[in-house]
């Protein structure tokens, strides 16, 4: 028997020590309901963990962004459904004024509410905001530049490329020999700038001349979404000029988690010269046959504009219950690696309390063995 060094105490005070460990680790995630507490649980767990939590937070910011974008289509839709109305009301009263039983003076007091309805047309295009931007005047138009005074890029849809082009406007208008109203189906020659310095052709190109309205809209012959709407000076439209489509200037929506993850809502201008009612007027007969159709156009030039918004709505309503998806199956994932199970760690828990308590006693016991020496000095 030694006395100097218990060897049996150093053993059972090892033991102790470690289920004491462990049972304060069991406390900590029964108390904090997390199976990993520190990195040192499990370094390659928790390093996963907070990267799925971070994804999982984007992707609920991505949702709130597409309910505001959706928030934004609907203001935007809402507007240009009154606007809608004022033009079926316009389109009723020139039919009314376009009538041969009216007399000039009779359709003075019809042109006064026409030009009522104008204003408000743009009123609502000037006024209609969404927090503090206005959306309806432009701001969220793609944008072109040309480069004169005597011209304007006021409109194009999204599938014509970027870059810069060669367009004779004055050759256009001449080939439409009208001097009012509008020439439909007139050939354009247009000539895109290529990275090389060299100019390709773009094909089955035709456009509206609009003389009225002062505008050139540019359509490929076979349909589709393919448009450029120019505005020009009546008085001096230029003979040759270049045109820079940029592709920019749609509202960008981070609608996930991750860089690039946009959709661009564009936006188109309403205005009264895009609508094609800027000199619309029902002061005679004339001018009243003339208004029918300026009307017409404008009416489907918004449902256009109102289609794209739908799209663009369905979209990100679409996109919210994919994110919302992806929300469920990334918090079920991270909760598989960072939840502890109560059940199985309260089972641990009773092991290592009752492990601890048996090693307190036998402590105690390994503690007591040298005193055995005494009866043997006696």
């Amino acid at each position: 028997m030694r006395i100097n060094y218990n060897a049996s105490a150093v053993i059972s005070n090892k033991a102790l020590n470690n289920s004491d460990s462990a049972l304060s680790r069991s406390l900590q995630r029964l108390s904090s309901g997390l199976k990993i507490n520190d990195a040192q649980d499990n370094p390659a767990g928790l390093a996963i963990a907070h990267r799925m939590d971070a994804q999982v937070q984007g992707l609920r910011v991505g949702k709130s962004n597409s309910n505001d974008g959706i928030s934004v289509i609907e203001t935007a839709d809402g507007a240009l459904a009154e606007v809608s109305s004022l033009m079926q009301r316009m389109s009723e009263l020139a039919v009314q004024a376009a009538t041969g039983t009216y007399t000039d003076g009779d359709r003075e007091a019809i042109d006064l509410e026409i030009q009522q309805l104008k204003q408000e047309v743009a009123r609502i295009a000037k006024d209609t905001e969404f927090n503090g931007q206005r959306i309806l005047d432009g701001t969220f138009d793609l944008k072109g530049y040309m480069d004169n005074n005597e011209s304007k890029v006021e409109y194009y849809t999204g599938e014509v490329a970027v870059g810069k082009y060669d367009l004779d406007i004055q050759r256009i208008i001449g080939d439409a020999g009208i001097t009012s109203g509008k020439a439909a189906d007139v050939p354009v020659e247009l000539n895109f700038h290529k990275a090389d310095g060299s100019t390709e052709a773009v094909d089955d190109l035709s456009a509206t001349v609009d003389m009225d309205n002062h505008l050139i809209t540019i359509r490929k012959d076979y349909g589709g979404e393919y448009e450029i709407r120019i505005s020009f000076d009546e008085t001096n439209p230029p003979a040759r000029t270049e045109m820079e489509i940029t592709g920019i200037g749609a509202m960008k929506l981070q609608i996930g988690a991750n860089e690039g993850q946009e959709l661009a809502v564009q936006i188109p201008t309403i205005s009264l010269k895009n609508v094609g009612i800027q000199n619309t007027n029902v002061l005679t007969q004339e001018a009243a046959e003339k208004a029918i159709e300026s009307a017409k156009q404008g009416l489907d030039y918004i449902n256009k504009i109102r289609s794209k918004l739908g799209a663009y709505q369905n979209r990100l309503e679409h996109n919210t219950d994919s994110l919302d998806v992806s929300d469920e199956n990334l918090t079920a994932a991270y909760s598989r690696i960072m939840d502890v199970d109560m059940a199985e760690e309260m089972t641990a828990y009773t092991t290592n309390n009752v492990l601890v308590q048996a090693g307190v006693s036998m402590l105690s016991q390994a503690n007591e063995r040298p005193q055995a020496v005494l009866q043997l000095l006696q």
